[in-house]
């Protein structure tokens, strides 16, 4: 039974964090022994307000022991972390990768840098952001930024597709083998994502849908499709074609329905083998 630990924020009701996540790396195929930084009743962009608490940093740290002391960490193959909601339980990622790397030294480490995105009601937490850039993405074998994300821990304005080439080969040079970049909202009109490792740089595509209002937990479902893929032993590229169709097909559906919360579970067998392709092209 190969399985990943997810550590992310978790909604009640909806998709977003680990209630994004989890699902679909189920769905192709593995176990996931889900951690949540906090558990909210929905995501934060209601205007009605959401309900709900972070965690202490403490319960990943026992988390992780009760794990250790049952032998499931050297059945994991991955981690993957995602919001979090102190700079305590940084801390305790960077102590949950450590376990987990001696048990299994194969193991991977996903790193989504959540920074906060106010525009979307997504607050994070003083020094969070520091964490992240200081600590846990230099550490990780992969890292998932957005467009903004990435400048930061580049150090550098990305303005166009050439800015946005050479911040993923900084990056690269900062510890991350695989930097995944899961929005780049500046170089094109299509929903674009940029995939650099070794001396490869590519950009998948896809259409972009107008939603009235932005979805929230489309960057946790890329994440989760893309570590998946990993473990399966695809080529990166393969991993990075198929998140991209896998994850449109999500929105899509969404689209199709209606509806704001992804609809990943109507799209699920899509999550498994989409129906539509997209190319990856080179960049230099």
């Amino acid at each position: 039974m190969r399985g990943v630990i997810s550590v992310q924020s978790h909604v009640v009701y909806g998709h977003a964090g680990n209630s994004s996540a989890v699902f679909p790396m189920q769905r192709m195929g593995f176990e996931v022994f889900p951690i949540h930084t906090v558990q909210f009743s929905n995501h934060t962009q209601y205007a009605e307000g959401w309900t709900g608490h972070a965690f202490p940093a403490s319960d990943i740290e026992q988390l992780t022991q009760g794990l250790a002391n049952i032998g499931a960490l050297a059945q994991c193959d991955a981690v993957v972390s995602g919001y979090q909601g102190s700079v305590e339980q940084c801390h305790a990622i960077v102590d949950l990768v450590k376990q987990l790397k001696q048990h299994n030294p194969a193991a991977l480490y996903v790193c989504d840098p959540v920074m906060g995105a106010p525009d979307k009601g997504c607050i994070v937490s003083d020094g969070i952001a520091e964490q992240l850039l200081n600590t846990l993405m230099p550490m990780a074998d992969v890292i998932v930024p957005n467009q903004f994300e990435l400048s930061q821990f580049a150090g550098m304005e990305i303005n166009c597709m050439e800015d946005a080439v050479k911040a993923c080969k900084k990056a690269l040079t900062m510890g991350p083998k695989i930097v995944l970049v899961k929005h780049l909202y500046s170089v094109s009109d299509k929903f674009t994502m940029m995939l650099a490792f070794e001396d490869q740089c590519y950009i998948a595509q896809r259409p972009q849908l107008d939603f009235a209002k932005s979805l929230v937990g489309v960057g946790d479902l890329i994440s989760s499709l893309f570590t998946a893929g990993l473990m399966k032993q695809w080529p990166v590229t393969e991993a990075f074609k198929h998140c991209n169709e896998a994850a449109y097909a999500v929105v899509k559906k969404t689209f199709e329905l209606g509806e704001w919360e992804l609809q990943t579970i109507a799209a699920q067998d899509e999550i498994v083998a989409p129906q539509e392709r997209f190319d990856l092209q080179p960049v230099a």
